[in-house]
């Protein structure tokens, strides 16, 4: 039995809490949204226990596919365990189709299918709006080594390849998505999460945002949407039992 001896950090959509052994965490998944660096909030039901299950389901498949990650075991409907790492302060975003904020960086058209895709870093500072930096800033920051960072590239686009795959086929685009990663003993390995919280799923068909883009933009169904990515994804029906607000 795993026991949380207290609580290491919060985040938007998630709590971090430690355990009585220094190498295991535990991760607590919330129904709270936050967007806009704060301006705006709310509340999507089930959310947490949604995003619990895409998380053991992507990063068992990603480790059954060789792509070292911090999951462990899911314990319980809103928790998992997972390894304690000490998270490199570095974003990677991967982009295959414009969207966001490479749209209002660039003015294309935000749908638009990049010829190749796109790597950016960001300074992990929500105070400082995540800006953008590239190597030399992180390294002359000491913020991780350039083997580091070319690792965490090299990942990122492994990830990138089988979750473009395994999306295909149930009918889903991977438009683009952030990864974090931690260190752990030495080893360099894919942490935080992989849900509709942190990557940009549209419908193949229809293109519609089925992630947080559809609470930040006021689209609505936002429950539904993450419900339905679930589904797809590993054939769970989720049955919430309150109304989303």
């Amino acid at each position: 039995m795993t026991s949380i001896t207290e609580t290491i950090t919060e985040g938007k959509g998630k709590r971090l809490y430690a355990t009585e052994n220094p190498d295991e965490a535990v991760v607590y998944y919330k129904d709270e949204a936050i967007a806009f660096h704060g301006l705006k909030r709310g509340r999507i039901i089930g959310k947490g226990e949604i995003n619990n299950r895409i998380c053991e389901y992507l990063f068992t498949l990603l480790k059954q596919q060789g792509v070292p990650n911090h999951f462990l075991r899911r314990l319980d409907e809103r928790s998992s365990l997972v390894k304690r790492v000490d998270i490199i302060p570095v974003v990677v975003k991967v982009r295959n189709i414009v969207a966001g904020s490479l749209a209002r960086r660039t003015g294309y058209a935000a749908g638009t299918h990049l010829r190749n895709t796109v790597i950016e870093y960001c300074l992990k500072d929500s105070e400082l709006d995540d800006p953008l930096v590239n190597l030399t800033h992180i390294t002359a920051m000491g913020l991780a080594t350039a083997d580091e960072i070319g690792l965490m590239e090299q990942v990122a686009v492994r990830v990138n390849g089988i979750l473009t795959e395994v999306l295909r086929e149930i009918s889903i685009e991977l438009i683009d998505f952030k990864l974090e990663f931690g260190r752990f003993h030495g080893e360099v390995l894919l942490s935080d999460e992989i849900s509709p919280d942190t990557c940009r799923f549209w419908d193949a068909s229809t293109h519609e945002p089925l992630d947080i883009d559809r609470f930040r933009l006021d689209l609505g169904d936002v429950a539904d949407a993450y419900q339905d990515v679930l589904h797809r994804l590993t054939g769970y029906v989720y049955k919430n039992t309150e109304e989303e607000t």
